[in-house]
């Protein structure tokens, strides 16, 4: 037997108290994996973001459109091997009028090309770009509305007004995460031919695919330079600058979960610790029986270390094995399957977990810290006097 055998039988003395701790570490220690797995899901665009694409909009706003013609000059740079424009549809299906998902026209015959991580079975990738109404969808978008291909829908323009008839023509699958399986894409020129003429040959913005993507600024650079004596100038930006950029807009939102995330583990810290504090003022007339018969100081400090670190990882271990379950195949696939726009990876990273075994250790050791050295201290007559 050694000191922290002792220390984790001291644990088991208050067998109802230290389970409520354990469970409330738990608690906490789920809490804290699970807003940092919507931290980590939610910034995974920026994080998985493709290092050869560049994307390109109007220099003033993402909401303002460029002429059609800018998606050809781009070509023109070097380094860019492959173009495609898009441009945001906006539309809702009537039957699922509470379900938002992303509806975006693209030019076609380069999606592929400029998009190479997309997946759709071959049959599916002709049958798409065969049929002018045909529509490509994300696997989790249509699990979640019941579509097939096959399936003919009615979408209801919002910023193009009208009822606009598709046919779901494939259904794609990414192979890494960089890109979003609740998306709904459609052929641009189907759009471009039911707007007014007005409206026509205008796009939201342009990716495009580059050689060498350590040369990503560089060639953002040369593009905007392309453009800037032209009435329409554009900012051009890598794919991860760009969507670090739109999380800089939630940043507050980003910081309060951080901060969140810290008042949970003071929590946890302040719970533990009063549970230590506890048993140590019970166990007070047993340490000074252990002093008197020769124990020193460091191995009285070393049992109440052993009991806070061993309820601490109990706890730590408690929550993470809860997490799995709860947060990932649970609440998980429910955000996946409906709102996969914003958190398209609801998935607990192997991260995440280390550094709740770790803060759950740490937070055992701090826990016990002031208990510890109260206990270290005691007189052996004063400890022998006091009783409960």
């Amino acid at each position: 037997m050694n000191l922290a055998s002792i220390g984790i039988r001291n644990a088991g003395r208050n067998k109802f108290r230290n389970v409520l701790t354990v469970l409330g570490v738990g608690i906490a220690i789920m809490a804290f994996m699970l807003l940092q797995t919507v931290l980590s899901s939610w910034t995974s665009a920026s994080k998985y973001a493709a290092q050869d694409r560049v994307a390109t909009r109007h220099k003033v706003s993402f909401v303002m459109s460029m002429p059609l013609k800018y998606a050809q000059e781009i070509l023109e740079v070097p380094g860019v091997k492959k173009a495609m424009h898009a441009n945001w549809f906006g539309a809702k299906d009537p039957k699922h009028e509470n379900e938002f998902f992303a509806t975006i026209a693209v030019q076609s015959d380069t999606f592929f090309d400029v998009y190479d991580e997309i997946t759709v079975p071959p049959d599916q990738k002709q049958a798409w770009l065969q049929t002018k109404t045909g529509a490509l969808v994300g696997d989790v978008l249509a699990k979640k509305l019941g579509w097939k291909v096959g399936d003919k829908v009615t979408l209801q323009g919002t910023i193009y007004p009208g009822d606009w008839q598709f046919t779901i023509s494939g259904i794609y699958t990414a192979k890494r995460r960089s890109i979003d399986r609740s998306t709904f894409w459609f052929h641009y020129d189907y759009m471009n031919d039911g707007i007014a003429e007005r409206a026509r040959d205008k796009i939201g913005w342009i990716v495009s695919r580059i050689a060498d993507p350590s040369q990503a600024a560089n060639i953002a650079t040369a593009i905007d330079k392309r453009f800037e004596e032209r009435d329409i100038q554009t900012l051009s930006q890598s794919e991860r600058a760009l969507n670090t950029s739109f999380l800089g807009m939630v940043s507050t939102v980003l910081k309060a979960l951080d901060l969140v995330s810290g008042v949970i583990l003071i929590i946890m810290l302040l719970i533990l610790g009063n549970t230590i504090a506890m048993g140590v003022r019970e166990r007070t007339h047993e340490y000074g029986v252990l002093r008197a018969i020769g124990f020193l100081p460091k191995h009285i400090a070393g049992f109440v270390f052993g009991e806070g670190v061993f309820i601490g990882a109990l706890g730590g271990a408690f929550g993470v094995l809860v997490s799995y379950p709860l947060i990932e195949q649970g609440m998980g696939r429910f955000i996946e399957e409906n709102m996969g726009g914003w958190f398209p990876y609801f998935r607990i990273e192997a991260s995440t977990v280390v550094a709740a075994l770790v803060l759950s250790l740490l937070l055992g050791v701090l826990a016990s810290g002031i208990p510890a050295y109260r206990a270290a201290k005691l007189h052996v007559v004063d400890s022998l006097r006091r009783v409960g």
